[in-house]
């Protein structure tokens, strides 16, 4: 029951358009913030595959294609019709990433 509710394919909907141009603002914010907490040190990146791009790249590249790779998958679960799995990724991103940077970020000014 509740895959099914999940994985609803439908083309054509606004709802499904409205919700991949939120996937796509939370992954920018995201990225956003990141690249500034990190960047004046008020944290590390939390997810390790992140982190190692960080490493590997340089803060902006390495945030840079990791969000580049998230808005690509989110944009294909669109074009899959799976518009309420991406709604949910959003109000997960949102919670898990968006409100504890915009936490931190606002207690350091």
């Amino acid at each position: 029951m509740l895959r099914r509710w999940i994985f609803n394919r439908m083309r054509d909907s606004r709802f499904g358009d409205s919700v991949v141009l939120a996937f796509l603002v939370v992954q920018a914010l995201d990225g956003v913030l990141t690249y500034v907490g990190v960047s004046l040190g008020q944290a590390g990146e939390a997810n390790p595959i992140v982190g190692a791009l960080i490493v590997a790249f340089g803060i902006g590249p390495g945030l840079a294609g990791a969000k580049l790779v998230a808005a690509s998958l989110g944009i294909a679960l669109h074009l899959f019709g799976t518009h309420r799995l991406v709604a949910l990724l959003t109000a997960l991103y949102f919670c898990a990433a968006i409100l504890p940077w915009t936490a931190l970020l606002a207690g350091t000014s």
